[in-house]
């Protein structure tokens, strides 16, 4: 059983080194933030227990030296600038209330009410403090946390999704520049192998007509079939040639452009394939498309077809019309299938399930059909066992 590669899955390892990397970092952001937080709180709390404390001092008056008391607790009283906070003496009545903006326009019943409202809402938030005055006498001091203590709460989920949001600009300009990479390698391969084929397909051409010239010793059938094949490699040499490059656009009957080209292909493949096509498109049916990639683009799916089904089984070419101007060319094999997992990575450069292969055909596949021709390239179905089918869409307008 041939076994799948891809020689770009150490790129994968990375992306998760750096996942995990974030990953680290964020959460040591987080518990340490929220052992801050837990250290604040107890401050604010303890904070609220001396204020309880000088509460305690002014309502109590078995003290003495009350003025030097009085002048302590003010002191107490006025320090705090930022916890809202709310005594509640015994008598249930509400007084002394902190860092709360009253409008002047309240009234006092809405004073009051505004200030049980508060009351009720500190009360799920924290366990009110009691204020020991004396002889069993008990009042309650309600508090929340300070601004800057809730906005520190909500600073490690902002953390969090400044560290999320970088790495996924992360994951993109990586993506970005492997594309990019890839691009140029694949580019620059394709234009020196058009290049290399340049020198021995000239001297091909001229031993073509050296051959025809001297008929009696050479048979003119086999010097046309030599001749047919120079063709063939010049043609393959035009491809390469336009990889990287904009191609030219010109309408193209479809059907015919498909006929031809299945027509000469069927003479090159297995005798056990049985290769049809099928047209519901109307006649004459024209596409602006680059004819000699757009044939590679064709070619290169129906031998992986043929590759797929090991030489035997059906291929079958169905062409219709869809909708917005649109026409579809499926491509259907009886081979092994693709899995689920392995739909999107066909198109991937380097993956193939051949012993001997780059994984390069698919991939100019899909450029070709979706940078060159503004149209679409993808698996339609799949079955493992029963085969596949490609379409490739493209407009008409």
């Amino acid at each position: 059983m041939l076994k799948s590669f891809d020689i770009y899955s150490q790129n994968n390892i990375l992306k998760i080194i750096v996942a995990l990397n974030l990953l680290l970092v964020g959460t040591g952001s987080l518990l340490y933030t929220n052992r801050l937080i837990n250290k604040l709180e107890l401050r604010e709390e303890q904070y609220i227990q001396l204020y309880a404390k000088s509460i305690a001092y002014l309502t109590d008056t078995t003290h003495s030296n009350s003025g030097d008391l009085n002048f302590v607790t003010s002191e107490i009283l006025q320090a705090n600038q930022t916890i809202p906070a709310i005594y509640v003496n015994p008598d249930g009545e509400i007084s002394m209330p902190l860092n709360f903006t009253l409008s002047a326009t309240m009234t006092d019943e809405e004073k009051q009410q505004y200030l049980r409202e508060k009351r009720d809402e500190m009360r799920k938030n924290h366990m009110p403090v009691v204020v020991e005055i004396g002889n069993g006498v008990r009042g309650l001091v309600y508090y929340n946390n300070s601004g800057s203590l809730r906005q520190l709460n909500y600073f490690p989920y902002a953390l969090l999704a400044i560290l999320t949001s970088l790495g996924v600009l992360a994951y993109l300009a990586f993506s970005s520049s492997r594309r990019a990479e890839q691009n140029r390698v694949w580019v620059g391969l394709a234009k020196e192998t058009a290049h290399q084929l340049g020198t021995p397909m000239s001297s091909l051409m001229a031993w073509v007509e050296y051959m025809r010239s001297d008929p009696e010793q050479f048979d003119g059938s086999i010097t046309d079939e030599i001749e047919k094949d120079v063709q063939r490699l010049e043609t393959i040499t035009a491809r390469f040639s336009s990889i990287g490059s904009v191609p030219t656009l010109k309408d193209e009957d479809l059907n015919d452009v498909v006929q031809q080209f299945t027509g000469y292909l069927a003479r090159r493949i297995s005798t056990k394939v049985k290769m049809s096509v099928a047209s519901q498109l109307p006649a004459g049916q024209t596409v602006k498309m680059n004819k000699l990639l757009f044939e590679w683009v064709i070619e290169n799916i129906c031998k992986n077809a043929v590759d797929a089904m090991k030489g035997v089984g059906e291929l079958r070419l169905n062409m219709i019309m869809l909708p917005h101007q649109e026409v579809a060319i499926d491509i259907t094999d009886t081979g092994k299938g693709i899995s689920k997992a392995n739909m999107q990575k066909v198109f991937n450069p380097g993956y193939s399930t051949k012993k001997r292969g780059w994984g390069l055909g698919l991939t100019l596949a899909k450029r070709i059909v979706e940078e060159y021709h503004d149209g679409r390239l993808y698996v339609k179905s799949s079955d493992v066992g029963k085969g596949t089918t490609f379409r490739i869409v493209l407009n008409t307008d």
